[in-house]
């Protein structure tokens, strides 16, 4: 039988904000203005990271890239702590994020996953039946599988500064279930939404499956030296309010409600303006706004008990330098000092990028 979760009912997390650093961090690393800014407490300036910091973008990146696939680079912790300790020093943010892929949990669960150049993530065997939810590995020993993943956080742990906390990170039960359901990437998930609507109990033993194994995932990550924890659920904002509510929120919900006290949740999704309430209302302590809201719009939405995290177009860095400093301003602007806010873009840096134009938004941010 299999190592699921009991069920959590949707509602507020129990708060970090009084939880007390029970982890034992380090002072330094517990009083930083990003661990701080998650905590909703006031800070020196806005703590800012960039999703996907370490990446195509950088030439550094490529140069240990080169020669290996991008499945072996996230399964080798010496060069996956490389790439992630070098994005953050070289652009100066507030907070590293572990070199991984979300997809990772899924191959650990037994479905065979390959990188396709130019074509983003495989999975050969998709699920197709309620016999193939069945079929996928004890959460427990899928997680524990996953150790280069907790190898690099311990060494990249170790190598930033006392006062540079680390993230760690997984898929979303929602997001996961649609690249095991469509096979990879898609636009339409026709097949997620036939599968969720026609084989109700089937998706949601999938989703519960997915939900242990990435609660147990997270955990471990913390036990290695992750301080922070985000959830991308980048398909979610696909569905209605109701779909979210039946199919999603309660899976996402449990997921949260099982991560260690004290560490902060980020929850974060793409198209996801119509639902960043429900998002919070499943245990959010900061919720990753991407770029269908307007933050400040958002802020007044969701209330004082959670942060914000975002939402700078990342097509802007594409831009003159004068055009990315007053969209910037804006966005801080919109938080109009509110404590609780950490800088991002609304989604991953673009591999277009260019890395002097990131650097300076860093400066930018750090500047007010």
């Amino acid at each position: 039988m299999s190592t699921l979760l009991a069920p959590a009912s949707v509602g507020p997390r129990r708060g970090i904000r009084s939880a007390g650093n029970c982890l034992a961090l380090p002072e330094a690393r517990w009083n930083s203005r990003f661990l701080k800014a998650t905590r909703g407490e006031a800070v020196d300036r806005t703590p800012i990271w960039l999703m996907r910091q370490a990446g195509r973008y950088m030439q550094h990146y490529r140069g240990i890239r080169a020669g290996t696939s991008f499945l072996d680079l996230c399964k080798d912790p010496a060069r996956a702590t490389e790439v992630t300790v070098f994005a953050q020093e070289w652009l100066g943010v507030d907070a590293a994020i572990i070199f991984s892929d979300i997809l990772v949990v899924l191959q650990a669960l037994g479905m065979p996953l390959e990188f396709v150049g130019g074509e983003g993530p495989h999975l050969p065997q998709p699920i197709r039946g309620p016999s193939d939810v069945d079929a996928l590995r004890d959460p427990l020993q899928a997680a524990a599988d996953l150790d280069y993943v907790y190898q690099a956080i311990r060494q990249t742990s170790a190598a930033l500064a006392p006062d540079i906390p680390l993230i760690g990170f997984c898929g979303a039960p929602f997001t996961l279930a649609s690249y095991a359901l469509e096979g990879g990437s898609s636009r339409q998930f026709a097949k997620t939404k036939a599968f969720m609507y026609r084989e109700p109990d089937a998706w949601h033993r999938l989703s519960a499956r997915l939900a242990a194994t990435c609660a147990h995932y997270l955990n471990h990550q913390v036990a290695a030296g992750a301080s922070c924890l985000q959830i991308f659920d980048s398909w979610v904002g696909n569905l209605t309010r109701d779909d979210f509510r039946e199919f999603v929120a309660p899976h996402l919900a449990t997921l949260v409600s099982h991560v260690v006290d004290g560490v902060p949740v980020i929850l974060f999704g793409t198209n996801t303006g119509h639902l960043i309430d429900l998002i919070r209302d499943c245990g959010a302590d900061v919720v990753g706004l991407d770029g269908t809201v307007e933050l400040g719009d958002a802020r007044d939405l969701l209330g004082t008990q959670v942060a914000v995290q975002g939402n700078l177009d990342p097509t802007l860095l594409f831009a003159p330098q004068d055009r990315l400093a007053a969209a910037t301003r804006d966005v801080l602007a919109q938080n109009a000092g509110r404590p609780g806010h950490i800088f991002n873009l609304a989604h991953g840096v673009l591999k277009e990028t260019d890395p002097e134009q990131a650097r300076y938004l860093v400066e930018l941010v750090h500047g007010g």
